[in-house]
């Protein structure tokens, strides 16, 4: 007859052979998903890449004009959209600001490159020609002389950012639209002539600068229809305060907010060591394989 206490320990034993297999499979489990999942992250790095060199591909020139490729690398790969984009969006106090931002950002563009288009048809030696040809005649005026004293008063001159503001800008539009226009037509006017440059064929000109222009315009619809699809919050988020009823940061009452106690885990179990003296005699691997 068996030994009450030999039954006992044997009870025990296979409970925890039992959570030792547990122990074993879940481990393998995990392995199997963390194997899985590096894997899909593999494959998701590689369509990334190859997605990348079809971009690249596909952004090379395609267009059978020299010039609108010119102007595609130009809109694509300079901070003209992004400098427009972010001037127009922060005029959000009269829909004039953006109109008269609008207004002269594109007349502008026109303005900037119609000179270099007349410079580039007339030619440098033209050019040097006729810059021989101007002369200035002084005159033999009293105000001239070194030894002449003028006490009459004279208007304050005006600084050259003030004088090229007035001249940037169109009669009847709103002056802070105008001004935040001008400031980032600055910054965007060096850009645009680079690329402008490049161009020798007339036919590249002309329509690098008509779809120039196009293209800006239709941006700022864009922009336009973005701000227009802004979405205002309820009235009723207007009052909300941190900590008030009903919100997340309000402290919990009674038992309800306590965390619950953490149970020790099975793998703490494992360790017993009442058990120790019965498992060493035993070979654990071989009972861990037979049940497997």
């Amino acid at each position: 007859m068996i030994n009450r206490k030999d039954f006992m320990q044997e009870m025990m034993l296979r409970e925890q052979v039992r959570k030792a297999i547990r122990v074993v499979k879940r481990k393998r489990h995990t392995r199997f998903l963390e194997a899985v999942q590096q894997e899909r992250d593999l494959r998701n790095i590689i369509r990334g890449l190859l997605g990348e060199a079809q971009t690249a591909v596909s952004t090379t020139a395609k267009h059978a004009n020299t010039g609108i490729n010119t102007l595609e690398d130009l809109l694509r790969n300079s901070n003209i959209l992004s400098v427009l984009e972010m001037g127009f969006k922060s005029l959000t106090t009269d829909p004039e600001q953006r109109t008269s931002y609008r207004n002269h950002i594109l007349v502008a563009v026109e303005k900037v490159l119609a000179p270099e288009e007349s410079r580039k048809e007339a030619g440098s030696e033209e050019v040097e020609e006729l810059t021989e040809a101007i002369t200035i005649d002084v005159g033999d005026n009293p105000e001239d002389d070194p030894d002449f004293i003028d006490v009459e008063e004279k208007e304050v001159e005006k600084s050259d950012g003030e004088v090229e503001k007035e001249e940037f800008a169109i009669s009847g539009e709103d002056k802070t639209g105008r001004n935040k226009a001008f400031t980032d037509f600055q910054t965007i006017e060096k850009v645009i002539l680079r690329a402008f440059d490049d161009l020798d064929n007339p036919e590249d000109r002309n329509l690098f600068g008509e779809y120039l222009i196009k293209n800006l315009a239709l941006y700022f619809d864009k922009y336009g229809s973005d701000l227009e699809g802004t979405v205002e919050e309820p009235p009723a988020a207007e009052d909300a305060e941190a900590g008030g009823p009903g919100t997340a940061s309000e402290e919990p009452e009674g038992e309800m907010g306590a965390e619950p106690a953490v149970e020790p885990g099975e793998d703490e179990e494992i360790a017993n060591i009442e058990l120790q003296e019965v498992i060493k005699h035993l070979n654990i691997e071989d009972i861990v394989e037979n049940l497997l």
